[in-house]
């Protein structure tokens, strides 16, 4: 009789859910979210085709800013097809490998990002503090190796998750909150012990987004401490101009994701409309601003985008 239970509520199909009540504007809500990844991803593979065919722009900025376009791509990719879907169609099944294929990918991404806004913000710290060796430290060959260990860094780091996951017994509503796949729904989902899973992906949030952002806020003292240092009030002001751009972009990624971590965590007694909500915000607007943010911010990208419009 235990055999026929277990095998009856081992689900391997999840239901993903839209945002709860708003069923009836499912339809509107998704032309935004079509409308949001066709000028996101139009805007990250622009840039990239830009600054791969602008010898000019072959410097450390923008080879960083085309990782932060690869990677905002990726999470797009990744979240696409399960969004579109349960507010297009309102189709809500996903197979347990699909759901751990996708949470995989979200989450590497997410950890990709932030190492990456990471390497800009080293990037910007070099350009400030010894302007005279920026191009010998933040050599080409130098920035592909950082690029390199960003991905291991993500990949490894998150690969241990789903393989867990997947050896887990589903026996609980396996309806999720979302329309994508997250770790921390999933996770809970199980009737299995998830205190290896728990333990492991806390700490694995504090070694790459906890640690990366506290590598990034002590850069920006260090810059601080560098431009204060200048006497001139218009090369104050250039300097600091040049990390407006990245600034916005680590509050666009951080504010979000940490105060989805906390809810998580902590926030038993939180709207859930308020988590489902910040979800897509943390998950669709960075890779949406981040490359209106550097056109606006960056003179020299700006007029090669504009050039590329007017030809």
């Amino acid at each position: 009789m235990s055999a026929v239970n277990d095998t009856k509520f081992n689900y391997e199909v999840f239901l993903l859910t839209g945002i709860p009540g708003q069923g009836d504007v499912h339809l509107w809500i998704s032309i935004t979210f079509c409308l949001t990844y066709a000028i996101s991803i139009v805007g990250n593979s622009l840039i990239l085709f830009i600054i791969k065919t602008d010898l000019s722009l072959h410097e450390p900025m923008y080879m960083f800013l085309s990782m932060l376009a690869v990677t905002d791509l990726g999470l797009l990719i990744a979240s696409i097809p399960t969004i579109l879907r349960v507010f297009l169609f309102n189709s809500r099944e996903i197979s347990l490998n699909a759901c751990l294929v996708q949470l995989f990918f979200i989450h590497s991404f997410t950890f990709i990002e932030s190492s990456v806004l990471l390497l800009m913000a080293f990037d910007r710290f070099v350009a400030i503090s010894n302007p005279l060796r920026y191009a010998s430290i933040l050599s080409l060959p130098r920035i592909a190796k950082m690029g390199l260990v960003c991905i291991l860094r993500g990949v490894t780091m998150m690969l241990p998750l789903p393989i867990l996951l997947k050896w887990f017994r589903y026996c609980r509503v396996n309806v999720l909150s979302h329309s994508y796949c997250m770790h921390q729904e999933v996770m809970k989902m199980a009737c299995s012990d998830i205190r290896v899973n728990n333990i492991y992906g806390l700490i694995i949030t504090v070694l790459t987004v906890g640690l990366d952002s506290l590598f990034i806020f002590l850069s920006y003292l260090m810059i601080l401490k560098t431009v204060l240092s200048i006497a001139s009030h218009k090369e104050f002001l250039r300097a600091l101009n040049t990390c407006v751009s990245h600034f916005c972009a680590v509050l666009l990624f951080y504010t979000p994701e940490f105060s989805l971590t906390l809810i998580h965590r902590f926030g038993k007694g939180s709207s859930p409309l308020f988590q489902i909500v910040l979800g897509y915000i943390n998950l669709l607007v960075p890779p949406l601003i981040n490359p209106i943010v550097y056109s606006v911010k960056s003179k020299h990208l700006c007029s090669r985008i504009i050039r590329v419009f007017v030809k």
